[in-house]
């Protein structure tokens, strides 16, 4: 029996499998590989809503501004650091298997978040204060860049071979899962805890919550198996370059992953990040306001993930990337018109039309990925160009159209995502459909 017919009609216990059928081996894989990118997304997004707490904790006291932009410019260091987890990470994941890699990636994680929950303040240790939090936070940024590819390759490895969108679409359920789960920590302690106890230890909690989560998510990993294709491809212990032999020979894959990742980057940033900023600066609503209808769309989001992982799998990925590429084509121009003046009940519209078109793109790109490269450079092909590209795209979307609207333009930002949507509409009608694809290579 050849690997592919193998992939499809037999399990690891030697039962069949229906090529559509989701069994409790998958359901066990796809929630471990998962949760650990909802711990990461919640680990970032405490950071980013506890640093006016802490922020003069690591930093001289005196001036409050300067403390929290230093803190904030810890929180962008990670970013950038994020490309390099994804070489090393990504080759481990590639050479060593995807489980030993998730296993890595999470225990990087909480070891960061442990070490910013007891780490001394600056008062105690002077300057090692910030120190060990900027190291805290590279060791984080560096996991993150391996667990986002490592955890796609393993979800959609683990996946029916036609369910493998609607699998991988739990990615993306956790990303924002993570999001929610930050916001909703943090307006727990705040609400539990007053102003002196969040400043002398509460912010702590939060971060001690997240590690102990993530010990939670490297047990649940330690329990599942290696996916089945690394294991049929006999890559551990061999001796195996996936970088260079992913620069060798898979130039137009990683060109193909940016040109995908680029507009789907910057719509959900501008969409799912910044909107709740950015229509609170621009259109006068209130910040509580903007940020309870972004909450509202981003439940919706999640609900409708598995359902456009369903459809991409049944109608393909071509079809389904178009839908939000096209959709945000014709609606930039109108939405940002609509912002203007508008109150709550208009950006919820926004909001909620925007993320059933962003359902094309993040209910389809770990499919999309996966499928671009065969077992040997599957993590590392989808971790280098899409941490670099969101390292470049993802932290300047926000800043951008935020400065158009600051100088009177923001009737220009449409051209900006008309231009996005362009290449990845050149990058889609160029390349093959995945879904076609009975097995992975």
């Amino acid at each position: 029996m050849s690997a592919e017919e193998n992939t499809v009609a037999v399990d690891r216990t030697g039962g069949d499998v229906h090529p559509t059928r989701t069994t409790r081996e998958h359901k066990k894989a796809i929630f471990a590989g998962a949760l650990g990118n909802a711990i990461e997304f919640l680990d970032w997004g405490i950071y980013a809503s506890l640093a006016p707490v802490f922020a003069d904790q690591f930093f001289p006291e005196g001036d409050a501004v300067a403390a929290f932009l230093s803190t904030l410019a810890i929180f962008a260091v990670g970013f950038f650091v994020r490309p390099l987890g994804a070489v090393v990470l990504g080759a481990y994941a590639d050479r060593h298997g995807r489980k030993k890699a998730l296993a890595l990636t999470v225990t990087l994680m909480s070891a960061g978040g442990f070490v910013i929950a007891v780490c001394p303040t600056y008062a105690h240790i002077g300057v090692l204060a910030p120190v060990v939090l900027l190291v805290a936070r590279l060791v984080q940024g560096f996991s993150a860049g391996g667990e986002w590819p490592s955890s796609v390759s393993y979800i959609v490895e683990s996946a029916p071979p036609r369910r493998r969108a609607f699998a991988g679409s739990f990615q993306q359920v956790s990303t924002a899962a993570g999001v929610l789960l930050a916001s909703l920590l943090a307006l727990v302690v705040t609400s539990v805890l007053n102003d002196q106890q969040m400043h002398a230890f509460g912010w702590r909690i939060a971060f001690a919550v997240v590690a102990a989560l993530g010990l939670t998510v490297l047990w649940l990993r330690a329990r599942t198996r290696e996916t089945e294709h690394f294991d049929n491809a006999e890559l551990s212990g061999k001796p195996h370059r996936p970088v260079k032999t992913l620069f060798a020979e898979h130039k137009l894959g990683l060109l193909r992953v940016v040109g995908i990742t680029v507009p789907g980057t910057i719509l959900y940033y501008l969409w799912i990040t910044n909107m709740p900023g950015y229509a609170s600066t621009t259109t006068g609503l209130s910040l509580d306001q903007a940020l309870l209808a972004n909450s509202l769309a981003v439940v919706a989001f999640m609900l409708l993930l598995p359902l456009g992982g369903l459809v991409s799998d049944r109608f393909g990925r071509r079809s389904t990337f178009m839908f939000f590429l096209v959709g945000f084509a014709l609606f930039a121009w109108p939405a940002y018109r609509l912002l203007e003046g508008g109150g709550f009940w208009t950006l919820l519209l926004v909001e909620l039309i925007g993320v059933v078109f962003l359902v094309g793109n993040s209910a389809n790109v770990a499919a999309i990925y996966a499928e671009l490269f065969p077992t040997s450079v599957r993590t590392t092909g989808t971790g280098i160009p899409y941490a670099t590209t969101v390292a470049v795209f993802g932290g300047t979307a926000p800043y951008f159209t935020t400065w158009l609207a600051s100088i009177g333009q923001q009737d220009k930002i449409w051209i900006y995502v008309v231009a996005s949507v362009a290449v990845g509409m050149v990058t889609i009608m160029t390349m093959p459909d995945g879904a076609k694809k009975r097995a992975l290579d």
